[in-house]
């Protein structure tokens, strides 16, 4: 027994070993063979590989910088049309100091373009990865490795302009630029391209980045019109600056001035003036001027300011009344979901009155079952003339979106939150269709400019329904969550708050939108909290530079 066992254990000592040293089979791993690398690059790794890729993009190797990313194929095309199409010569790439697996590099050169040239200078990143298969460390490829400015689809191109240059300039004839009015970068950028056949310049030689999606190639789609999403061709070198038209918009100087003060003194705010008699914008800012325009292309839930929307539409239905009594409990559960009141407060034998000053969330949901699914729907694009699809107002917007829902979230848009999105925007243009009784679609350049047609609504609301939201949004300034936003700004003046609730956050949008006199506006402080203490500070500060 004991020298079977012996042989048994020899014989298994056997297989081990011709499994190491490597059978027929090929299956496994050799003696010879060394372990795939994996984790973070190391800081040896990530200067050999950002090393080697920029020295072949500077010797013009474009397939040798391609092999040394994670999309050869993707990195070629961009990086062959950098090569063709900018013009860019005497490329230098330098690195700097890296930070982990980043790495910043500064980039020099020359455009050349028939017999022009100058030097341009810009600086980008790259991040270092690790390919899973072999360890093998790489570049990973981003649009903006080649230039920070680029996203997918973009280029980078050196020619006659495609769209002559414009002076923009504001109601009164002064000119408007980037310079002075940051948050106008983005802007003029689209009013170019929108407007400059038709301001009467001549084009001039430019290095630009050409957008995949700017709003030109948007109006060529024969399928979708997403303005919201549009971004503008930009430039980022003139070699010959051609010769600007002259472009009248609707910006009132001082007030732009005041918003661009206002929101860089915040973090994450927006903010958009109209005039409600006749929908011209007046100014309009972002605290990040250089970002992505939240003030006309954002898409946030705009939490209980909606509440003027459906309060318009619970008028009509005969649903509430201004003094009626109306029901504001601590609780109410529609659609399987439990709803409450901030600090779940309550008001018993209230009116509609108090509940919209104290922005009674319960008092809206109350009324949910009474309503049908596509009811808030059907108001804000009948009567405010939201989530059409058709603004246009002379640069990329978005409409709004209440999209038709059911049960809790049906309940939950009655109050700003589910799918209900809107911009400052949009909400300076509630504001303005309450006080002018009508919705004038805004506009930044008139429409005689191109012929274009602006939007419309298909109905308006009663003048009792219109005397009634400014009863109530007068009141809310006067008694609500708005007095210490709107205390001393007189008596033609209106206002609603509203806080929306975002997933991850530690702390709600705060939202404000208001009226008075001929001045209308929509705020947003991103993560703000309450918006009578964000948003409606700033919304005072507008008003209060209104001269």
């Amino acid at each position: 027994m004991l020298g079977g066992a012996a042989a048994v254990i020899v014989c298994g000592v056997g297989i081990a070993a011709y499994s190491l040293i490597g059978g027929s089979s090929g299956d496994g791993p050799t003696v010879d063979e060394k372990p795939v690398a994996s984790g973070p690059p190391t800081a040896a790794e990530v200067r050999a590989t950002t090393r080697d890729f920029l020295a072949a993009w500077q010797k013009g190797d474009v397939a040798g910088a391609a092999a040394l990313t994670d999309d050869r194929a993707t990195a070629k095309r961009a990086l062959t049309a950098y090569a063709k199409d900018s013009h860019l010569t005497k490329v230098r790439l330098t690195p700097g100091e890296r930070s982990g697996a980043k790495v910043p590099f500064s980039v020099t050169s020359t455009v050349s373009y028939e017999g022009k040239s100058k030097p341009f200078a810009y600086d980008s990143e790259l991040t270092v990865v690790r390919r899973k298969h072999d360890g093998k460390t790489l570049v990973g490829w981003q649009p903006s490795v080649v230039h920070p400015d680029l996203k997918e689809g973009d280029r980078l191109v050196t020619g006659a302009a495609g769209d002559p240059p414009i002076k923009a300039v504001d109601r009164d004839g002064g000119e408007l630029t980037a310079a002075k009015y940051p948050s106008l970068g983005t802007v003029l950028d689209s009013l170019r391209e929108k407007f400059g056949d038709k301001a009467g310049g001549e084009a001039g030689v430019e290095l630009r980045v050409v957008r995949k999606d700017s709003a030109k190639n948007a109006e060529k789609s024969a399928t979708t019109k997403d303005d919201a999403k549009a971004t503008p061709d930009k430039t980022l070198l003139t070699l010959s600056p051609g010769t600007p038209g002259t472009l009248k918009t609707t910006f009132d100087a001082s007030l732009q001035a005041a918003a661009e003060k206002e929101t860089r003194k915040r973090k994450q705010a927006s903010v958009v003036l109209v005039k409600p008699s006749t929908g011209e914008i007046l100014a309009a800012a972002n605290s990040k001027p250089t970002g992505f325009n939240i003030a006309f292309q954002g898409s946030l839930a705009p939490g209980s300011t909606m509440k003027v929307v459906t309060s318009s539409l619970l008028l009509e239905k005969k649903l509430a009344g201004v003094d009626k009594k109306h029901p504001c409990p601590k609780y109410v559960t529609y659609g399987g979901w439990k709803f409450q009141n901030d600090d779940k407060f309550q008001i018993k034998n209230g009116t509609f009155r108090a509940s919209f000053a104290r922005s009674c969330n319960t008092a809206f949901i109350s009324q949910a079952e009474k309503l049908q699914d596509d009811s808030l729907t059907k108001q804000a694009q009948e009567v405010f003339g939201l989530g059409r699809d058709n603004w246009s107002i002379g640069v990329p917007s978005f409409d709004g979106a209440i999209p038709v829902q059911s049960d809790a979230q049906m309940g939950a848009s009655l109050i700003g939150q589910g799918g209900v999105r809107m911009s400052p925007l949009n909400m300076a243009s509630v504001a303005a269709t309450v006080k002018s009784g009508t919705f004038k679609q805004p506009y930044l350049v008139s429409p005689d400019v191109d012929k274009r047609t602006l939007a419309t609504a298909p109905r308006k609301m009663s003048g009792a329904t219109a005397s009634a939201l400014r009863d109530l949004m007068h009141y809310t300034a006067v008694a609500g969550t708005a007095v210490k936003p709107m205390s001393g700004l007189g008596s033609d003046m209106g206002a609603k708050t509203g806080s929306a609730e975002v997933d991850g956050q530690k702390k709600p949008n705060g939202w404000f939108t208001a009226y008075r006199g001929d001045l209308a506006a929509g705020a947003v402080v991103q993560e703000g909290g309450h918006g009578g203490d964000s948003a409606g500070p700033l919304v005072r500060a507008m008003f209060l530079a209104d001269k």
